[in-house]
């Protein structure tokens, strides 16, 4: 991506699972010189999320995988569901190679204008691995507040990684849109 472009986004479809999976799993899991800002390679081992959990997101009727693409190639994606009061926003990857760039910024802006034109609602909310500090300063520079509400990191559920220390659990950041 060339910093004056814009992408264009839509939600992912079947096809672009693979492509989704090799995007969230750098951005969240890489190490050395691949490792973009955003990796929690520090904290978790293992793998960030598998083929059945993306296609088990696109396929939901409350929501999806927003992507961002650039001539057709998916270069960042977020999982962005409509609760019942609220969106929710998770699984939020953008290729390492491509961070520090702004995409994510304008990636976090559409899921919010959708959440807040399409879908009528006025919150959206996130949860983070409160060990996150670095992440959780660039969702507060973006408005995001805490809410107050955490919850257990599932130790032992090999599917969201390995963990490397002890005491994890997300802590949940709400926006009004």
């Amino acid at each position: 991506m060339t910093p004056a472009s814009t992408p264009h986004f839509s939600f992912a479809t079947l096809a672009d699972a693979d492509r989704i999976h090799t995007i969230v799993e750098a951005a969240y899991r890489a190490t050395g010189d691949a490792a973009g800002w955003t990796t929690e390679s520090q904290i978790l081992d293992g793998q960030r999320t598998d083929l059945d959990e993306i296609t088990s997101l696109i396929d939901q009727p409350a929501g999806g995988l927003l992507t961002a693409r650039q001539d057709g190639k998916i270069l960042g994606c977020c999982q962005l569901e409509r609760r019942s009061d609220h969106a929710y926003f998770g699984m939020f990857a953008v290729d390492p190679t491509l961070q520090a760039q702004g995409l994510g910024k304008q990636l976090l802006a559409e899921a919010e204008r959708v959440a807040r034109e399409d879908w009528g609602l006025d919150e959206i909310r996130l949860t983070v691995i409160a060990a996150r500090t670095d992440l959780i300063a660039w969702y507060r520079r973006r408005g995001f507040r805490p809410t107050g509400v955490s919850s257990p990191f599932p130790y032992g559920n090999e599917r969201f990684g390995l963990p490397k220390v002890e005491g994890l659990h997300f802590d949940e950041f709400s926006k009004s849109l």
